[in-house]
Formats: structure tokens, C-alpha cells, sequence
């Protein structure tokens, strides 16, 4: 399997990109967003396999993280920065016909770019574990955390209080909320891209999100595209866990308002169903990708 890495100038920093793949067979590419904003590519590694007759996967990490880190530079860290990324990527890459499946943050990134933008080429949306509304994304987090033990909730409710998010105790219950409704912690077994040593993004996610999933306070916290959906006449996929952060009521929100658009409920996965439901996972995306190259 050929995989070519690279780095595209980007304002005054560099973005790193992996290439999946040979294009061809008049098969799409696919591009992968990554969530946070902050995380890396590297969990979308375990979709390499798909990368087979004509089928090329590009990965990138966003500005911020990973390979792409830079120096603290709080004023980059909007929408319109990681928009623009998209963009100049296409560019670069000359990625004229393209599918585009956003994981979480990613998810957000392809319905700004989708709805304020009106990009040309894009044969598809996957909409994975996303989200239409900051708004209703914090209403359903604080719904979950109503399920954990009265100390951590109380944990919880005080670091909101007090915008103190170092306390030990609000630290131990965010991490079981993650566990819960995110993903484990990696182990040995765990697949190795969920292993590797990254360079988190957490001045971008701090300043672009918050300090957890269900405080939205920073620049992304007026996020509001559910009355845009409607308009959306790209053909859309949208993949959620029963368990998921991306909560069924999260994800039937952005079926309900895209027109035609399909949704899949996986039933044994949290934040990410191509981990969890791996197999399941791909063949409904190879499905879905050769339905709309």
C-alpha cells in the first residue's frame, strides 16, 4: 500500500498530510477531518485498509496538533482558521472530486465548510459522531452526566461554578464521563495509531471549545447550524453510537434537517464506531462512498 506524507505551507506554519492509496478505477478520494479541535489524525489510521482499488484516504492533523503543533498562538484558533486549512489542502493536493467524512470537531468543520462556504466537487458528507448545535451538544452532555454517581456530578457542577477545572475530583469524573461516552483509555491491545505518542492540541481545544465537551466557552461556542441543514443538498451519512457523546437525539437532529440524508446508529459503539464496529463500519462506508462516487 503506497502512503505518501507531506507538509503544505500554511500561514506562517506547515500542515502535515498522509496520503492513502493510489486515486483511480473513477473512484473518489476520501478526506478525513479529525475531531477535537486538537486531537490528531491518528486514529483514522485504522481505515488504511480501505485504501484499495482506486480508493485514496487523505488524513491530515489540523493546525494546532500533532505534526502540525506550533507555537501558542490563541488567535488562530476559529473556525475560519481550520476552514481555510481545508481548503488550501484541496488546493494543494488538487482534490477536486472528494468525500469528506468528519469525525466529531471534523464533523462541525464539514457543515461550516459545507453551509458557509458552498464548496464545488464534494460527492459526499459522512457526518461521524458530530454535531449540529454547541448548544444542544452541551443540553445533551448535561443530560448524560445526570446518569453518573452524586459525586461526580457534584464534582462537575463545582468546577462549572467555579471555573475551576483542576480540581482532582472534577478531573476523575471528566475522565469517567470520557470513558463512558467517548473512548477507553488505550491499552497494549488497543490498535497502535490509538497508542502513539501525539502531540495534543490543547490550546486549540481549550480556545476553540473549552475545558471539557459540555462547556462549550470558547470561540466555536455560538456554533449553531441546525436552520442551515435544510439547505444542505450534498448527499449525507450520519454514523452515531448508542452510547455515543454524539447522543441519538444529537444525530437524529442532523437526519431530521438534512434533505435525503441517511443515518446509521451503531449499537455497540461510542464516539468512534470505526473503532468500536470497525468491520461494520467500513463496509457501510465503502457502500455508501461507490453509492455516490
Amino acid at each position: 500500500m503506497k502512503i505518501t506524507e507531506g507538509y503544505m505551507p500554511f500561514k506562517d506554519y506547515k500542515t502535515y498530510y498522509r496520503v492513502v492509496g493510489e486515486q483511480g478505477q473513477g473512484k473518489t478520494p476520501l478526506i478525513l477531518l479529525h475531531g477535537g479541535p486538537g486531537s490528531t489524525h491518528n486514529y483514522f489510521e485504522v481505515l488504511d485498509e480501505m485504501a484499495v482499488d482506486g480508493r485514496q484516504l487523505i488524513m491530515y492533523d489540523q493546525l494546532g496538533c500533532g505534526k502540525s503543533a506550533v507555537p501558542s498562538n490563541p488567535s488562530l484558533w476559529t473556525k475560519e482558521t481550520w476552514t481555510e486549512e481545508l481548503i488550501a489542502l484541496r488546493e494543494h493536493l488538487g482534490l477536486d472530486e472528494v468525500h469528506i467524512l468528519g469525525q466529531s470537531w471534523g464533523g462541525m468543520l464539514a457543515i461550516i465548510y459545507a453551509c458557509d462556504y458552498q464548496p464545488k466537487g464534494i460527492k459526499s458528507l459522512i457526518l461521524s459522531s458530530t454535531l449540529p448545535s454547541a448548544k444542544l451538544w452541551a443540553q445533551e452532555q448535561h443530560r448524560m452526566i445526570k446518569f453518573m454517581s452524586e459525586e461526580d456530578q457534584a464534582a462537575i457542577a463545582k468546577a462549572e461554578a467555579t471555573g475551576n477545572y483542576d480540581d482532582p475530583a472534577y478531573l476523575a469524573a471528566n475522565d469517567r464521563f470520557m470513558v463512558r461516552h467517548a473512548a477507553a483509555v488505550p491499552t497494549a491491545d488497543s490498535p497502535e495509531p490509538l497508542r502513539r505518542e501525539k502531540v495534543p492540541g490543547t490550546e486549540s481545544y481549550i480556545t476553540g471549545w473549552g475545558p471539557n465537551e459540555y462547556s462549550p466557552t470558547g470561540t466555536l461556542h455560538d456554533y449553531e447550524y441546525t436552520d442551515k441543514l435544510p439547505n444542505l443538498m450534498i448527499p449525507s451519512l450520519v454514523t452515531s453510537g448508542t452510547n455515543d457523546l454524539s447522543t441519538p437525539l444529537v444525530a437524529k437532529t442532523m437526519f431530521d434537517a438534512i434533505p435525503n440524508a441517511k443515518w446509521e446508529l451503531f449499537a455497540y459503539s461510542r464516539h468512534m464506531p470505526f473503532v468500536e464496529e470497525k468491520p461494520k463500519y467500513m463496509a457501510i462506508l465503502e457502500q455508501w462512498m461507490r453509492d455516490n462516487d
